[in-house]
């Protein structure tokens, strides 16, 4: 690891350490839909302020599949799942056995935060989802959670509630967990003298309300609040989403359902089994149905045919093997199925209709993990300047890049200063399409 007294270096690229801190907000499900819809009808002010005043608002892509581990990992390692080793929230392992990812171990990269604590620079995460806490605090990094915040304490034994000054935390199916994750992660960053920390939100409402449901603008209402203040503490904030999100679901509003393993053994192809990388704690946000599956063959002398039935189902759109997958999203070989198969923007693909409790849904099904949950909201909260940016296709695990290397920060003490040339757009680099 390079370092030195103005910069580190993170999986080859090299990050220049801040002299102000910097806020990167992992926006769980913030499709480009729900910020659109909020700026346009006033319901972010203080987001519309920034971005008025020069900060970026522009479109990247998110690591497919479109789930919350895969992209958090990219986000806080610079790189891609093929490089950092997480391709799901969920996978299975060459003896069958199928694997939570919350374990540091299963980590092939650094992550940006660790190594900028090694090189003496204050970090902290701050996560929703307890799930993900472990890997965010992978090289030691000081990493709590929202939901468990009232199980936690610093490192000098002082309760992170009462650390940070804030009431009780929400339960994890609150909407008002988000907000207060900005507000835990700003209030402990100020505390601890961190320059770089890092907030994950959750997508609990986004799961739950499409854009210009009342839900959603309380809770689009709520976060503007809290980066207004992140703002008003003295940090340059930047949001990134870690995936978009659909409804998957008829004109009826009935679920559109393919369930891979019923297919499967109707066929006759018996040594299939159906993953769903979605899979984690919070099975209210989503039943475990996402739009993309891996499909594990014990016998591979079926993969073609396994290939051919589910390519044939009504909603699925690409079915592609291990190679083919890995070499076109950028994944570990090694972490994904013999199959990996995708659905439209209105389909999910589950194993059995047996297997998914869909009782505990709040609401219409909406879900994510496809090609359609891709294209996702980068907004910076001051300028970007453009040099080494021309013709570049950012992706959401460029944001800690984009902070620390080119904010207008990177170039002069004041975000208004006319020193260098900033982008207030994607006129100077290539936005993400959908696909």
């Amino acid at each position: 690891m390079f370092v030195s007294p103005s910069c580190f270096t993170a999986n080859g690229r090299r990050y220049r350490i801040p002299e102000t801190p910097v806020l990167a907000v992992c926006a769980d499900g913030w499709d480009p839909a729900y910020v659109d819809d909020a700026l346009t009808r006033g319901l972010m002010p203080r987001l519309s302020a920034v971005i008025a005043a020069g900060g970026l608002h522009t479109h990247a892509r998110a690591q497919v599949p479109t789930f919350t581990n895969p992209n958090n990992v990219a986000i806080v390692t610079g790189v891609s799942a093929a490089h950092n080793g997480v391709a799901g929230n969920h996978y299975r392992t060459r003896d069958g056995t199928e694997v939570q990812v919350t374990d540091p171990g299963l980590l092939k990269a650094e992550t940006i935060h660790a190594a900028a604590r090694a090189a003496g620079v204050g970090v902290l995460c701050v996560t929703a989802k307890d799930k993900l806490r472990r890997l965010l605090a992978s090289g030691e990094v000081p990493s709590f959670s929202a939901e468990k915040a009232h199980e936690q304490h610093l490192p000098d034994g002082t309760e992170v509630i009462a650390a940070a000054g804030l009431g009780p935390n929400p339960d994890i199916y609150d909407w008002r967990l988000s907000p207060y994750t900005i507000d835990l992660a700003v209030a402990l960053g100020v505390r601890m003298g961190a320059r770089i920390v890092y907030a994950s939100l959750t997508d609990f409402v986004q799961h739950t309300a499409a854009p210009g449901d009342p839900l959603a603008d309380s809770f689009y209402r709520a976060v503007d609040v809290s980066i207004g203040a992140a703002l008003e503490a003295g940090f340059t904030v930047g949001l990134v989403a870690d995936h978009g999100m659909n409804a998957k679901t008829d004109s009826d509003g009935r679920p559109r359902i393919q369930f891979l393993d019923d297919a499967l053994t109707a066929a006759g192809v018996r040594s299939a089994h159906t993953l769903c990388p979605i899979t984690d704690p919070y099975v209210a946000h989503h039943a475990a149905l996402g739009s993309l599956a891996w499909v594990h063959l014990d016998d591979p002398s079926e993969r073609s045919r396994a290939a051919g039935v589910v390519a044939g189902l009504e909603g699925v759109e690409a079915v592609l093997d291990r190679s083919a997958a890995a070499a076109a999203f950028d994944l570990p070989p090694d972490r994904i199925g013999d199959l990996i198969v995708l659905g439209d923007a209105g389909t999910v693909l589950g194993r059995s209709a047996a297997g998914h409790d869909l009782s505990q849904l709040h609401g219409a099904l909406r879900s994510h993990g496809g090609l359609h949950e891709r294209r996702v909201p980068l907004i910076i909260s001051h300028p970007v300047a453009a040099a080494g940016l021309e013709g570049r296709e950012l992706h959401n695990r460029d944001l800690h890049d984009l902070l620390l290397n080119h904010t207008a920060l990177a170039v002069s003490p004041h975000p208004g200063s006319t020193r260098g040339t900033a982008v207030t757009g994607s006129t100077a680099m290539t936005s993400a399409t959908a696909a």
